[in-house]
């Protein structure tokens, strides 16, 4: 049975330790699809409010944001104290309950490229001077980039291990225009291959299950962002949360989401296509709460994962 190569694996052969990612979120970022700048309402499946109840946001904070254009940030030393706490207590979490030894810093919420230079600079720099970080990983959209800041990282990566996570979603312009995303594949493409030469690592995400795509599109979705040279991957099934435009699709009855056997049929063969070298950071996704609408498997992780590991041992995997 061939083990899947995950990012923990990766991490632990790297670093001779555990390695443990710290999913930062800091108030006052957001996305140029939801302040308007190229769309409003942010992408169809996105519920923002909740990215910002888990920012433990500062009564100071609340509707401030910035973006690329922004002249100055009054806020800044409040995103940094607020950077600091969450790591704190996050990765003595992960210390005690898990065994991590080191820490990567996860920029996780909304786009984390999206904000004045400076104000990137300061929050990178300060997470690179807690106590047992390697490195840092920063999700983010590849319109929300500059050059400035894409070779600032490449700097860094010289002496840290520094990810750029793109949400790459599907190849298929038709697919992004109908999620809301506001821009189009050849622009994810030119990011990922920008940040390649630059020298970064990248890691893609993949949704398989968005409106109107059949199985073939998913793949082929997978194969292109394996050719762009992404390093590492993570793989989501599209499910449907409360206040979003995609529930309201949903409750219409304009949207079906992914079955378990044609998400467990899409997420094989492209597990299968993958580059050896490229290692898995998620295999799947759900939430187990009250905002969940559909579909009803993608409740229990848990199970999710079970039931991928007996498909992969039919084709001689295991995750």
């Amino acid at each position: 049975m061939e083990q899947i190569f995950t990012y923990g694996r990766y991490l632990k052969d790297k670093f001779g330790c555990k390695v443990y990612k710290v999913g930062i979120n800091i108030s006052g970022f957001t996305c140029p699809n939801i302040d308007g700048t190229v769309a409003k309402g942010g992408c169809t499946f996105c519920e923002n409010d909740s990215f910002s109840a888990s920012t433990g946001e500062t009564k100071e904070l609340k509707g401030f944001h910035l973006n690329l254009d922004s002249k100055e940030n009054p806020f800044l030393d409040k995103q940094l104290a607020q950077l600091e706490s969450q790591f704190n207590a996050i990765s003595k979490r992960q210390y005690e309950d898990y065994g991590a030894k080191k820490f990567i810093v996860y920029f996780q919420s909304f786009t984390n490229t999206y904000a004045p230079f400076p104000t990137l600079k300061a929050l990178y720099d300060k997470a690179l001077t807690f106590e047992n970080v390697v490195g840092l990983s920063i999700g983010t959209r590849s319109d929300s980039i500059t050059d400035e800041t894409l070779e600032y990282l490449a700097k860094l990566s010289k002496d840290k291990e520094i990810w750029i996570e793109f949400g790459i979603q599907s190849v298929y312009d038709e697919t992004l225009k109908r999620i809301n995303r506001g821009h189009d594949s050849a622009n994810v493409k030119e990011w990922i291959l920008k940040s390649k030469k630059a020298g970064l690592n990248v890691c893609g995400h993949l949704i398989f299950g968005l409106p109107g795509e059949d199985k073939k599109m998913m793949i082929e979705t997978a194969k292109e962002a394996y050719e762009w040279g992404i390093d590492s991957v993570k793989y989501h099934p599209l499910y449907v949360v409360k206040k979003t435009a995609l529930a309201n699709e949903y409750n219409r009855g304009e949207f079906t989401p992914i079955g378990e056997m044609d998400y467990l049929d899409v997420l094989i063969q492209s597990l299968i296509l993958k580059p050896p070298h490229v290692n898995v950071q998620r295999i799947t996704a759900g939430l187990d709460d009250v905002s969940l609408l559909a579909p009803e498997w993608c409740r229990d992780r848990n199970q999710q994962v079970r039931n991928i590991n007996k498909a992969l041992k039919m084709v001689g995997l295991k995750y």
